[in-house]
């Protein structure tokens, strides 16, 4: 018997209007978890993982070959905050009973770790410190992620023993009372099998823009060192996996330095393996030389964060990239043997100052360039400029109205965002052999 910890690691459900497997990976919990891989033992239950048995018989919920798919879910009563907002509300992921009966027949846990992404999916948090306090009372719970650290307060009123409120472990160790080494990866061997998975090489971001979380979180730039990123790498290589997500804010920055270099390596060995980038790339830097590394090394998708073409929206924002370099690094994507259909600028929807957006406006610019919009419903952040200009339209400090698809309507009203999405798709629809939604649908 060992006599090692023993960690469970949970990635809840999602409670919300919308949700989709655009690879969403816990990698902050597993880089947790990489850091005392040798000082305790893990399981993981996934609600979000394709590969769990239960959806084994349901190919609608399978991953498609990019490593993106549909979650089980199932209509469920809208909270009242919501019962003017013209959508069904879900609950997204593995069915409660499966938790249940899991942790009625899994040995008894010493802790449990929750990750946390999205402040507004925060019932599904709440439901699993509910289980857990029901089937394994003696876990000591520990909540940690985004929602741990914008909303600390709130969170603490979920009933975990520990909330990760910044962004540091030094208070997490000491509750442990373990001590980390920095010399493992994320914890992705806690899969059976996994098969899309993702990496962070860098952290923070030079750019401030006025509606982003990366100057809370992070702060400076900084790279992960190049023998740590080619370590990481080839260990998810190992595993098997097949998809790679980029999850940094600004993965582009520096690239002489830092992409470039592990690029050239995954060219140089001949590694197949697809890349993508769900978090949007900074396209400002994205030059003849790097469209091509890219391109060669297996990226596969380019979602590039546009916002914009608005040159005052941009000055007021964070100046993060006007319509002119934009326009030149599709050229540069293009030029380099990317397909139209894999290039997506994100525009957000339902900005606090959208006055000055010309959201159709910049909708339709992005079309003249014969690449996808993919429309991002603005989702209100505590602690950010813009957060603080939404404080006249909701209570700020109330996580479900910090909810993407109820800011827009609230904003805009109903009618006008499904307007601006009909638009959104019959633009799209003109872009060569488009089959590809503009949003994530919403019931």
């Amino acid at each position: 018997m060992s006599n090692k910890p023993s960690i469970l690691l949970v990635n809840p459900p999602i409670y919300d209007f919308a949700a989709f497997d655009f690879w969403l990976k816990p990698l902050g919990m597993l880089t947790i978890a990489g850091k005392i891989a040798n000082k305790a033992d893990f399981k993981i239950f996934d609600f979000l993982d394709h590969e769990h048995s239960f959806y084994a018989d349901k190919p609608k919920f399978k991953s498609d070959v990019s490593g993106r798919g549909d979650f089980f879910s199932s209509i469920i009563p809208k909270p009242d905050l919501y019962k003017n907002i013209p959508r069904h509300y879900r609950r997204y992921g593995l069915p409660a009973e499966i938790f249940a009966d899991f942790l009625k027949t899994t040995p008894p846990c010493d802790f449990v770790f929750i990750q946390t992404v999205m402040t507004y999916w925060y019932l599904g948090y709440r439901e699993v410190i509910e289980a857990v306090k029901t089937y394994q009372p003696q876990a000591k719970i520990v909540l940690g992620g985004p929602y741990a650290m914008i909303c600390p307060e709130h969170a603490k009123n979920l009933g975990a023993d520990f909330v990760s409120a910044k962004n540091n472990s030094d208070s997490l160790w000491g509750f442990l009372n373990i001590n980390p080494t920095d010399s493992f990866p994320p914890l992705w061997n806690v899969y059976k099998n996994p098969q899309t998975a993702a990496m962070k090489i860098t952290r923070g971001c030079p750019f401030k823009c006025t509606y982003c979380t990366v100057p809370i979180f992070d702060g400076e730039f900084t790279a992960k060192p190049a023998e740590r990123i080619i370590e990481e790498f080839n260990f998810l290589i190992s595993l098997g996996v097949k998809n790679i997500a980029f999850y940094d804010d600004a993965l582009l920055y520096k690239s002489d330095e830092v992409l470039k270099p592990f690029l050239r390596y995954v060219i140089d060995n001949k590694i197949e393996v697809s890349f993508h980038t769900p978090n949007a790339l900074n396209a400002r830097f994205l030059d003849v030389e790097l469209a091509e590394l890219m391109i060669k090394a297996g990226f596969k998708t380019f979602f590039l964060g546009f916002e914009s073409s608005a040159n005052e929206f941009q000055k007021q924002t964070g100046s993060k990239i006007f319509d002119n370099e934009f326009a030149n690094a599709v050229k540069n994507l293009i030029a380099a043997g990317a397909d139209r259909n894999s290039v997506a600028a994100y525009l957000i929807l339902g900005h606090p100052k959208f006055e000055i957006q010309n959201i159709e406006q910049s909708m339709k610019f992005v079309n003249s360039l014969n690449i996808r919009v993919m429309l991002s419903d603005f989702s209100p952040i505590p602690g950010t400029p813009d957060g603080k200009l939404c404080e006249k339209y909701i209570d700020i400090n109330e996580p479900l109205m910090h909810n993407k698809t109820v800011f827009p309507i609230i904003v805009f009203g109903g009618d006008t965002v499904n307007r601006i999405k009909d638009m959104c798709r019959d633009l799209n629809r003109k872009v060569s052999n488009c089959t590809k939604p503009c949003s994530i649908p919403a019931d």
